[in-house]
């Protein structure tokens, strides 16, 4: 039996679905001077005075080195599980900050310990990266996917710049090209092709390798230009004009898949996607991808926008139909770190004042649902009115990343407008 609620979130997302332009943020001119301080001292302080200090405090493993990132709300160790791709995440995310922001060094002792035991247990004999380790680094679980491996590159490559190691930037090159002989293989990540399954490429891949790259490369970006091409083309497959939606799957060409997968929508992904093609863009001066950058991050932030209850879902459905996803209507932390970076990067960009007014409305139902000031760092999981259901911060999927990263961003470019 439907619930009426149910019903009532369905005829919301088909309403959405047929006209996107219905609900637009409140008219503003636009922030001053006054306003931009005020939001980068209020970033400022939540990043280093409540966010980053968590993690010092609470994460490290003075046992077995390396870091914990299954943390209750308290800071409390909960699992001693520790997840690779967070580990690297959370490596990456300190190396950022001593190169970035200030040179301290705890910061790199926090860094240097991640990376050493990444180095010691994660890679696997065929040099696959396990997704999961002990907490003495033996082998718990290895997915057959390649985001473990993408987030293990991406530490390399800023830890090296970081301890000026140049064997380890080395390795982080050699490394990014495995990774693509990996992606372009599921048999290699030990994913069978079964024939009735159809052919198809998700999102997630290629908005993750533009990543790495960009990363990896440095200021040498043009280097990877074949790579970048292409992987900006399979970005833009998943760009539908007729639903002007941003799909997660699509046929290889880019074409409809049948079913709930073809028609379904992950709002934050999409945003993130976004403002990943948004750097690019502004580093190789391409206008093409700019735009489609800005139209990427403004229709998924449109679409995905509960009108009722604020916030973005989860996942939504092209056509209005339930998404299979049982979770699809939670709110959760990540997509609104993005979007909170790839509406101020698009304001910065075109001085849009829908874009800053998108940022406003997202920073409120952060810091009205999110924000923890009690204790620090940011709750992860909400249900669809905004209630807390996960009171942890650190899980198997969250950790010293997106809040961080999301912080450290806006409040950059908060300093450079």
């Amino acid at each position: 039996m439907v619930s009426f609620a149910a019903v009532e979130v369905v005829e919301d997302i088909a309403a959405a679905s047929r006209q996107l332009t219905d609900r637009m943020p409140t008219p503003s001119i636009g922030p001053t001077p006054a306003t931009i301080q005020r939001y980068r001292s209020l970033y400022e302080n939540e990043l280093f005075e409540h966010v980053i200090p968590f993690w010092e405090r609470y994460s490290p493993d003075g046992t077995h080195g390396g870091t914990f990132n299954n943390l209750d709300r308290d800071g409390a160790v909960y699992d001693t599980t520790k997840h690779v791709w967070l580990l690297a995440r959370q490596v990456w995310m300190f190396a950022k900050l001593y190169r970035d922001v200030e040179q301290l060094p705890g910061w790199l002792r926090l860094a240097r310990s991640g990376m050493e035991f990444l180095r010691q247990y994660a890679v696997t004999p065929d040099k696959r990266v396990y997704f999961a380790l002990a907490a003495d680094g033996r082998p718990v679980y290895r997915q057959r996917k390649i985001f473990s491996e993408c987030f293990y590159v991406m530490a390399l490559a800023e830890y090296a710049r970081a301890a000026n190691e140049i064997q380890l930037m080395k390795e982080a090159k050699e490394s990014l090209g495995a990774l693509f002989d990996l992606a372009g293989d599921p048999v290699k990540i030990g994913r069978p092709a079964f024939a009735g399954v159809p052919q198809m490429q998700t999102l997630a891949v290629p908005m993750i390798l533009l990543n790495v790259i960009s990363e990896v490369a440095g200021n040498d970006l043009h280097v990877y230009g074949p790579e970048i091409d292409d992987l900006i083309r399979r970005v833009r497959l998943h760009m539908r004009d007729d639903t002007q939606a941003v799909h997660e799957y699509v046929a290889p060409g880019g074409g409809t898949l049948p079913g709930p997968t073809g028609r379904l929508l992950n709002p934050g992904h999409a945003i993130e996607a976004g403002w990943f093609l948004q750097q690019v863009a502004q580093r190789l001066g391409r206008k093409d991808v700019e735009d489609l950058a800005l139209d990427m991050v403004r229709q998924s932030y449109h679409l995905g926008w509960d009108t009722k209850h604020g916030g973005l879902y989860y996942f939504m459905d092209s056509d209005g139909y339930s998404p299979t996803q049982l979770e699809w209507s939670m709110k959760l932390w990540w997509p609104h770190c993005e979007a909170l970076y790839a509406h101020l990067l698009g304001h910065s960009l075109t001085g849009n004042v829908s874009d800053w007014n998108a940022f406003e409305e997202t920073h409120r139902y952060v810091w009205r649902h999110f924000v923890d000031p009690d204790y620090g760092e940011w709750y992860g999981y909400l249900d669809r009115e905004g209630r807390v259901t996960h009171r942890f911060k650190g899980g198997p999927y969250k950790g010293c990343f997106h809040v961080p990263r999301a912080l450290w961003l806006c409040w950059r470019l908060l300093g450079r407008m």
